[in-house]
């Protein structure tokens, strides 16, 4: 199977053409940093019209790269949601389109539900396995029974983790997109340095919360006369994050029993993060698949990939159906 996906959730434009559900045959990504760096993080609409201005060509040059033409095609798959619903609504009228003209079959697709699955691009676990989502918009924790069985074990009540650290980064001026500057300046600073709070670490749930900590950063910086350098805040700062997403995982496998833990998200690019779930798995003797860092950020082969099994199922999108901004809670 040759299925074409295309992702417009928020701020990236994407299309990748994949094979089999295995074999990525192309991957174009349109990212709007630069739109959005003035403003510390995505605009709404600024991003929507971008999408307008790009989401076709990127098409174009997928199938270009992959060297096919529609006609070549067996299927397409689109993000659904949940996202910015103007961005979304892009990416969906235009697989509507093709589909229309090309009579190919589409199928949407959960936006979280593809990050889910990413991890297993490379690698074929069994059912059941443990889920941690970890981007901008969402920190989520699944007990995944199969493709399209998901029990959401915990979720965030406020920020996720990529959004504090977007709030942080441009507390301290650091730059956009916020993830890769605190990264890039925690490498020099030490994790020990302040003693920020870890989030509902002790309350007995699998539930975030990322608020707390970003306040915590903020008076500190009101409070600071200086004397601790922006590097250690920004290690220690990433310290608490990670440690709350890593106890949090291991909590979810234990109480679930399963013996597998993949992760996907933006977030799951950060090395601090990747290597502390490394060091929580050979601890809990669980298997980790770690979505490679270059599908960590919204993509089109994500799509595509749970595209061709739902495709496969036979499953088929109404046109008549809309796009949705919430996350569904939940699977059969």
């Amino acid at each position: 199977m040759l299925v074409l996906g295309i992702e417009s959730s928020c701020d990236e434009t994407a299309a990748a053409v994949v094979k089999g559900g295995r074999e990525v045959l192309s991957g174009v990504v349109a990212v709007q940093d630069d739109l959005h760096r003035p403003y510390g993080g995505v605009v709404p609409e600024m991003a929507s019209r971008r999408h307008l201005e790009v989401c076709a060509p990127v098409v174009g040059r997928a199938l270009a790269e992959a060297g096919i033409g529609l006609d070549d095609l067996t299927g397409l798959a689109v993000t659904r949601g949940p996202g910015l619903m103007g961005s979304l609504l892009v990416g969906l009228n235009l697989a509507k389109g093709l589909s229309l003209v090309t009579g190919l079959p589409l199928v949407g697709v959960d936006h979280l539900e593809a990050h889910i699955f990413s991890g297993l691009l490379a690698a074929r676990p069994g059912f059941p396995f443990v889920a941690l989502v970890v981007s901008g918009g969402h920190t989520n924790l699944y007990l995944v029974r199969d493709l399209g069985r998901y029990e959401l074990l915990g979720a965030t009540r406020d920020d996720a983790a990529g959004e504090a650290f977007d709030k942080v980064a441009k507390l301290y001026g650091l730059g956009y997109p916020g993830g890769v500057a605190i990264e890039r300046t925690a490498a020099g600073g030490d994790p020990a340095r302040i003693d920020f709070p870890r989030p509902m670490l002790g309350d007995g749930s699998l539930n975030f919360s990322f608020a707390g900590l970003k306040t915590a950063v903020v008076n500190f910086k009101r409070a600071d006369p200086g004397e601790v350098s922006v590097a250690d805040v920004a290690a220690s700062f990433q310290r608490a994050v990670v440690e709350v997403l890593v106890e949090k995982s291991r909590q979810a496998l234990r109480r679930t029993g399963c013996r597998t833990l993949i992760v996907g998200g933006g977030v799951a690019a950060n090395s601090s993060l990747r290597d502390g779930l490394a060091l929580m798995a050979a601890e809990e003797g669980a298997g980790l698949f770690l979505t490679p860092k270059a599908l960590c950020t919204d993509n089109a082969a994500m799509v595509a990939f749970v595209g061709t099994f739902r495709l496969m199922r036979g499953e088929r999108l109404d046109l008549s159906e809309d796009a949705y901004s919430r996350p569904v809670r939940s699977g059969g």
